[in-house]
């Protein structure tokens, strides 16, 4: 049973919360949508009269764990953001088969690795475009008929199908650190990271300090260089995400499945007609640089700004580089 099943829907459920990031004072709407018998939890800011904006989030990432400066920005510039858990993150629904519950995924995860690089079909839940559905779920729920689609990392993978498959729905397409290939040897992860991945897998049923010290070892790979994570802000932020999103950590295995074995998106990125800003890190360690570029190549209307000290976060020295290109991209 999904812990949201019993929530009332978003036309009556309402919550409303201060944020004194630079004294701004914002409300918004919490709901649920449904994509057949899959409850996705979002948050709905405001002002109901801007322009909509649909945040796609990346793998293990929860609608909370979106920049607050980007969200403030988003919103003084008169637009509606719209933030969601994919499936298996958050408050969303989790998918807990017997091959991917806590007993067994690690070797699920290790044994599908292997298929990957060999080219072996993979059995996976369900696929990334499933949750492009479960993401026009939310807009459905919302009554919005077509919105700003912007996806990172996994989120940008889905977007992708979003921006493709559902073309009328899109206004314009933004896709910041993610790739039109499965990640490979050659194009994803460096070693470092995918080890941190494979040992998240291993380690389902870690303590709050585990994961805390796990994401801050990640964080320090792919986040921004210098930036202070020994403070008590940044430990009580994950601290708040681990206990919103539960103790089954199952999720972000079967994340990680859906994506090595999801359809090679190429063929689909290059039926994207919407108008298409690419943002990427020259040094990121992740989803490397050179995908920005192919992307680039395969999407006809698109523009690429490659950020030379970005990784793979976009903390306010790196927003600060492409907030006004993200403007002018949102007013076309």
């Amino acid at each position: 049973m999904s812990k949201i099943e019993s929530l009332p829907s978003y036309k009556t459920f309402l919550i409303i919360i201060l944020m004194f990031t630079n004294s701004n004072l914002f409300s918004f709407d919490e709901g649920v949508s449904k994509n057949k018998n899959i409850e996705i939890y979002f948050r709905d800011y405001g002002p109901q009269n801007g322009d909509p904006i649909l945040l796609v989030q990346g793998i293990g990432g929860q609608l909370i764990n979106w920049p607050q400066h980007l969200i403030e920005f988003l919103i003084e510039n008169n637009f509606r953001p719209i933030v969601f858990d994919n499936r298996d993150t958050g408050l969303s629904s989790r998918t807990n088969s017997e091959a991917f519950n806590a007993d067994n995924i690690n070797n699920t995860v290790l044994r599908n690795y292997i298929r990957y690089y060999l080219r072996l079909p993979i059995k996976s839940e369900y696929t990334i475009d499933d949750m492009a559905d479960d993401a026009i779920s939310v807009l459905n729920e919302l009554d919005i008929d077509q919105a700003h689609i912007l996806g990172i990392s996994m989120g940008g993978m889905i977007a992708q199908i979003i921006a493709s498959s559902y073309p009328e729905r899109t206004k314009t397409f933004t896709l910041i650190a993610s790739t039109a290939s499965t990640p490979s040897p050659f194009n994803g992860p460096t070693r470092e990271v995918r080890n941190l991945f494979i040992e998240r897998t291993k380690s389902t049923s870690a303590t709050i300090d585990e994961r805390v010290n796990r994401t801050k070892r990640l964080f320090k790979i792919i986040g921004y260089e210098g930036i202070d994570l020994e403070t008590d802000e940044f430990y009580s932020n994950i601290k708040t995400s681990i206990e919103r999103g539960g103790t089954d950590d199952t999720g972000f295995g079967r994340q990680l499945t859906a994506i090595l074995g999801s359809e090679n998106r190429i063929k689909k990125v290059k039926l994207i007609s919407s108008p298409t800003l690419i943002i990427h890190g020259n040094e990121d360690p992740l989803i490397r640089v050179k995908n920005a570029y192919k992307t680039n190549k395969l999407i006809k209307n698109s523009k690429l700004k490659v950020i030379p000290d970005m990784r793979h976060l976009i903390e306010p020295p790196v927003f600060d580089q492409f907030k006004e290109d993200l403007l002018n991209h949102l007013s076309i």
